[in-house]
């Protein structure tokens, strides 16, 4: 790095374009070894812009530029000036026709940003400005153009030529070329731009839209794949259904694409009309991929296409916004997949990924609100803050203003802002609208980080037959948040009886009888009185986790095993035994700390087992309930994070509970194995879930019957759900089968990148202590690409993630992942810098660990050429790192 610092981008510094550009015109030869791009520009000045006479600066990084026409007269030298960023003109007319041509070189381009190569196919990925590299632009989101694109190259090799909007023209060219020319109807900013070049293989089908329009549907893989397009093409139809009938929204296209490819930096670009999806997300079978395989894809899937109207329709005014497009379309792809499939286990999945992950952002060094004030890099803030997040701060508006007047707002949203780039606020004032809702507080959501604190307490008067609920809410607990002004949310609650029923709330100053009540928070404390309340009731607080704050109520075990039986909100019912649980393991933890013997409370263990006997649940929520809390979550409790203690812990209860209950285990698995042919349905996906939790649990007990049906599993499994669960179970147990059987699945499946990803990540999860030593060797096998980011996430991600092992006192875990770091960061900065954020725990370090960390730190910060992306990220980690032991000191 050098010792300037990369520029700070602020949100207040915001300014609009000098220019627009209505029209874009662009003819890209695909050539053997570098690409032409010819590019033709209708410019006229913003009358919206500061300055009236601006000189036109344009966007432009590892172009070379080879010719340059204004109005159609070539410009002399020096006429403008090019430097490694910008093409900048100092004098120009009010209106103009700018032409340039470039040359590219797409088969060196390993960033994966702009126009690459991937397994021989052409592709781009341009969002948020990979565009700059293709040609000269304004590459922000506030400048939209209709585009129309002519694309040529040689037929044999490149048979398809794909871009956005409707093919206008096609045909033969000399020297076994050919071309075709594509128009988009429809203005977009250049970040939604997309190209597509291959010998690939299509699988078509259609879709008639409510109002009798029939859409071309169409999705290209290589060849060979065709046969595992079918989950992808019945999850994009069901996708276009579920807009229709929610939100009333029709897909404003002739024909919808998608293409697959193996080296992608983010799971899927939602380009209009043009989806350009990493392979992951698309080719399924049941062979092949797992039920959480099936369940991405048809997620993914609905995500891209819902972009075509939040995000694509309507767009972000700039990058500050992301959360605009972002969070609303993570929220409706939450709720798709809920009405697919189950919607408390969806809820569960979703809260589990924001506490394991968003919590930890929001406390950790990157911390930023769900629109950022500022950046360095924009790519690192594709973050589960501004995605899951996000999508949490929509639900929120929708609980507190209803259903009906959410679909409402979003109707009102495209009727003010159609064919626009716009705000956060745009988005809100939509929703008041509507709604008549005044969402002014509300909106310190999008401007303030952490998470804040619920704190409840209850009290049953028997004489007045009232109960009394107090909420307190207090600040973000991280420092820069302790004068966070009040948040605004929803606080979902019920109240149970002796016999675990739903009692009538009758609020005072409400009418309204309700058995499940929607509190609004909007002050640091507040009183709730309930009339005519029979009996003492147990609380059943934040059901269905109706905000992303953290809940503090004293329940007793017994409160929260009653709640876990007879609670009627599914979330709530799973949530008393992750409660139970934690408390369980926090024991367990302080016992190992001072030495004690481990043992596991007996009241979580009866519960636990009264859980599995209890035929009525769903055995999709009760695969849900038997997840342990992580330890990802537990040291995130702790001041200083004992990763040791922590694993131990979770370890012994695992183990306390097979031991506990296993032939109730055995009844479970027998139950729900080889019960008929694979089917990706929510209801058989969740019966194969409980199975093989039940399968992991008699796995932790090691005994020859384990070892005898783990292995009897992977060896006749049906499907790859059944094989990676075997697998996996064998695994981390320390089966001394597993090597045998990690060397036949890679004999099976070497010539598959996808399935053998599965078996990087297997590897690098394990609780096995030499696990950095297979990663290393893992990294030299042949099906290993660091230049795939795939691989990357597989391997290296995966081992970060395994606290135990990558933070091992020795500190060789760390230094491994900089190196990687610094390796990658040459060629694939955005994959360095996700990488990157496997040293966030540094702040909460014990002092060895926290010197190890900090010197690969400090080594990443002083290699030469360091990126952006890894700067920020890194110096970030390291700046709170500093805080923290000052306060401490404080």
């Amino acid at each position: 790095m050098s010792s300037d610092k990369p520029n700070v981008i602020h949100l207040k510094d915001y300014r609009p374009p000098d220019f627009l550009i209505p029209q874009t015109g662009l003819d890209v030869e695909l050539l053997q070894t570098a690409a032409r791009v010819k590019t033709c520009l209708h410019l006229r000045r913003n009358p919206k812009a500061d300055s009236p006479k601006a000189p036109l600066v344009l966007n432009g990084e590892r172009l070379k530029l080879i010719t340059i026409r204004l109005n159609g007269e070539t410009l002399k030298p020096s006429d403008y000036t090019v430097n490694e960023t910008h093409l900048t003109i100092p004098t120009v007319p009010d209106v103009f026709v700018l032409e340039t041509e470039v040359e590219i070189r797409p088969q060196e381009n390993k960033a994966l940003e702009g126009l690459y190569v991937s397994s021989g196919i052409y592709c781009t990925q341009n969002e948020p400005e990979g565009f700059r590299k293709i040609t000269y632009f304004l590459d922000r989101p506030d400048v939209m153009s209709k585009y129309t694109t002519r694309i040529t190259a040689d037929r044999k090799n490149y048979p398809v030529l794909l871009s956005n909007g409707n093919p206008m023209d096609k045909g033969d060219l000399d020297g076994g070329r050919h071309f075709v020319t594509w128009e988009d109807p429809f203005p977009k900013p250049s970040y939604l731009f997309a190209l597509v070049a291959g010998d690939l293989g299509e699988v078509q089908d259609t879709f008639k839209t409510r109002s009798g329009r029939t859409i071309a549907l169409k999705i290209f893989v290589d060849r060979g794949n065709e046969k595992k397009c079918g989950h992808a093409m019945r999850s994009l139809k069901n996708a276009m259904k579920w807009d229709e009938e929610r939100f009333g929204l029709e897909c404003d296209l002739n024909t919808y694409m998608i293409v697959a490819v193996d080296a992608f930096n983010f799971g899927a670009m939602e380009n209009k009309g043009l989806n350009i999806f990493n392979s992951q997300y698309v080719l399924a079978d049941p062979e092949t991929a797992t039920d959480q395989n099936y369940e991405a894809i048809e997620n993914v899937i609905g995500h891209e296409y819902f972009h075509n109207w939040t995000g694509n329709r309507v767009t972000c005014r700039d990058w500050f916004q992301i959360t605009l497009k972002e969070g609303l379309t993570f929220f409706r792809d939450h709720e798709f997949s809920a009405d697919m499939g189950s919607r408390a286990v969806n809820r569960i999945a979703a809260v589990r990924v924001l506490r394991d992950f968003q919590f930890v952002e929001d406390a950790g060094p990157n911390a930023h609100p769900i629109r950022p004030p500022s950046y360095i890099e924009i790519n690192n803030f594709y973050t589960v803050t501004v995605y899951n997040k996000g999508s949490e701060v929509i639900g929120m508006i929708e609980t507190l203003i209803g259903r009906e007047n959410f679909r409402k707002g979003m109707t009102k949203y495209f009727e003010l802002f159609d064919g626009q780039a716009v705000t956060t606020e745009d988005f809100a004032h939509a929703m008041e609208q509507a709604s008549g809702h005044d969402l002014t507080q509300f909106k310190n959501w999008y401007r303030q980080a952490g998470t804040p604190v619920c704190r409840v307490d209850g009290n049953y008067d028997a004489a007045k037959k009232t109960y009394t609920l107090k909420v307190e809410q207090l600040p973000p607990r991280t420092v820069k948040e302790q004068k966070a002004d009040p948040f605004y949310f929803p606080f979902k609650m019920g109240l149970l009886d002796a016999r675990g029923k739903d009692l009538p709330l009758e609020l005072e100053g409400d009418s309204k009888k309700e058995t499940s009540k929607v509190l609004v928070i909007s002050k640091k404390e507040h009183t709730f009185v309930f009339r005519n309340v029979p009996e003492s009731p147990v609380p059943s607080l934040l059901r269905g986790f109706s905000a992303p704050v953290k809940l503090e109520y004293g329940y007793t075990p017994e409160q929260l095993r009653f709640l876990l039986a007879h609670d009627s909100d599914a979330f709530n019912r799973y949530e008393a035994g992750q409660v139970l649980a934690t408390r369980a393991l926090e024991d367990l933890i302080r016992a190992r700390q001072e030495g004690r013997k481990l043992e596991a409370d007996a009241g979580f263990v009866a519960a636990f087992g009264s859980m599995l006997a209890d035929e009525s649940l769903d055995p999709a929520l009760c695969a849900e309930c038997m997840i342990l809390p992580s330890v990802t979550s537990l040291v995130e409790r702790m001041e200083v994070c004992d990763f040791d203690a922590a694993f131990a812990a979770r370890e012994h209860l695992l183990k306390s509970l097979a031991a506990a209950h296993e032939p109730q285990l055995i009844r479970i698995y027998g139950r729900y194995h080889g019960t008929g042919p694979y089917s990706p349905d929510s209801v058989s996906i969740g019966k194969r879930s409980f199975k093989n939790m039940a399968l992991y649990y008699l796995a932790a007990l090691g005994t020859p019957d384990a070892r005898k049906r783990v292995a009897e599993q992977f060896r006749h499994a049906g499907s790859m759900t059944d094989t990676m669960a075997a697998l996996d179970a064998m695994s981390q147990a320390g089966f001394p089968e597993r090597d045998e059987a990690l060397t036949a699945f890679a004999l099976k499946w070497r010539q598959n990148a996808l399935v053998m990803n599965k078996w990087f990540v297997v590897q690098a999860a394990s609780k096995r202590p030499d696990v950095l030593e297979q990663v290393k060797k893992l990294e030299k096998d042949a099906a290993f690409d660091i230049k795939n980011p795939n691989k990357v996430r597989a391997l290296f991600g995966v081992f970060s993630g395994n606290l135990v092992r990558f933070h091992d006192a020795a500190g060789e875990g760390y230094r491994f992942i900089a190196g990687k770091i610094l390796e990658i960061d040459t060629f694939n900065p955005s994959a360095a810098s996700k990488l990157a954020a496997a040293f966030k725990k540094f702040a909460k370090l014990d002092a060895g660990r926290k010197e190890l960390m900090g010197r690969e730190l400090e080594r990443i910060l002083a290699a030469p050429g360091l990126s952006r992306d890894t700067y920020e990220i890194v110096s970030k980690t390291l700046e709170s790192g500093r805080k923290n032991a000052a306060a401490a000191k404080a």
